[in-house]
């Protein structure tokens, strides 16, 4: 019994990093944006581009807290996604093509 509830531990972890991805700079106009976190939020933030909290660095952290290296990256520099420009116009989960 014990050793299924490890395996289902590990298939329920090895799911959930499937299901989300890692923070990713993006392209917006033609220009790379870069994610960034708490500590770097002066140099890499653009105020003219909308950002979100990436949710797989968040689990990451989660799941990595014992390293502290990882949550560390993750929040500090890492944790903001660029997402789209910032207009009025927007609507959160409207796919632009």
């Amino acid at each position: 019994m014990k050793i299924n509830k490890i395996v289902a531990s590990v298939l329920i972890a090895v799911f959930m990093s499937l299901a989300v991805g890692c923070g990713q700079p993006k392209s917006i106009n033609g220009v790379e944006y870069d994610t960034y976190g708490f500590l770097n939020q002066d140099t890499k933030k653009n105020p003219n581009i909308k950002y979100e909290v990436s949710v797989g660095n968040v689990v990451w952290s989660v799941i990595l807290f014992e390293t502290i290296v990882a949550p560390v990256y993750f929040f500090c520099f890492s944790l903001y996604n660029p997402i789209a420009p910032n207009d009025n116009t927007f609507v959160p989960g409207k796919v632009v093509k």
